[in-house]
């Protein structure tokens, strides 16, 4: 089956509900028995439709399921999480998924491929408590999160290399405990043969090329594209002459930054100074 897209500028929660009024008529079944084959009531349908309350992951499957649509609902609903992500934000976790090197630095917080999904969990929620964004949002981005860090069970996996600022490591985020478990992870990673972190610490001053994060990507062709985001929006860079000045940087961050043995200790030093 097909993805019914009806109106292309309309919002993903707009056409989860026209896709499921359409195949609710299609069998001639009213909300009340769409709601009672799916386990819910006849109102959540109905709002559901008009795109009036939020779409969780369970409604997804059971459509699905219902309907016997092999995922197409699922689908539907991870378009409506991936919309309260930044703009921009989707295409790069296009690119990153099928990337075989990935370089990245990181301001702040840990880059998120190398979060604990606590830690993951514990930031959105910083949000949600903002009123930045729904808990269904949250969770959504953190599911989102889950299916982005699959890319490093690939076989063969891609080579990454992390430089993080000194602040990821010193920000508590979710509290000691969580920070104790995500600065473990940190270091269980950098046992893996294809993953290198390093630490860019504060001493570097001026000397620090970038002032916000970005991410190097080089493709299955050996490509390179570039990622790097401000508060409200994420751009996908790949024009040549920005991209080798990305790279230039990036080689002078990794000679600057402490070696991996310095940055690993600074990594159990932080660890153990919060227990």
């Amino acid at each position: 089956m097909d993805l019914h897209e009806g109106d292309s500028s309309s919002s993903p929660a707009v056409r989860f509900g026209d896709e499921l009024r359409r195949m609710r008529r299609s069998r001639r079944w009213s909300q009340a028995e769409l709601g009672m084959r799916m386990g819910y009531s006849h109102g959540l349908v109905s709002y559901i439709e008009r795109a009036k309350k939020p779409v969780t992951l369970k409604f997804a499957v059971a459509a699905d399921r219902v309907f016997e649509t092999g995922g197409v609902f699922k689908e539907l609903w991870r378009r409506i999480s991936n919309a309260s992500l930044l703009e921009g934000f989707a295409e790069f976790a296009d690119a990153e998924a099928r990337c075989r090197k990935l370089r990245t630095f990181e301001l702040g917080v840990v880059p998120g491929l190398m979060q604990t999904l606590d830690y993951a969990a514990a930031l959105e929620g910083g949000s949600v408590r903002r009123g930045s964004i729904t808990q269904e949002q949250a969770d959504g981005r953190v599911n989102f999160l889950a299916g982005r860090q699959k890319m490093l069970e690939k076989t063969p996996p891609p080579v990454i290399h992390a430089v993080l600022d000194e602040s990821c490591l010193l920000r508590t985020v979710g509290g000691p405990g969580i920070m104790r478990t995500q600065l473990d992870h940190l270091l269980e990673l950098a046992e893996h043969p294809n993953i290198t972190i390093q630490v860019a610490p504060f001493r570097l001053g001026e000397q620090r090329p970038f002032l916000l994060p970005l991410v190097l990507l080089t493709l299955p062709d050996r490509s390179v594209v570039g990622y790097a985001e401000s508060h409200s929006r994420g751009h996908l860079e790949r024009g040549r002459e920005s991209l080798a000045g990305w790279e230039e940087d990036y080689d002078h961050l990794k000679v600057e930054s402490l070696d991996t043995a310095a940055s690993l200790a600074m990594i159990r030093a932080v660890r153990k100074e919060l227990q």
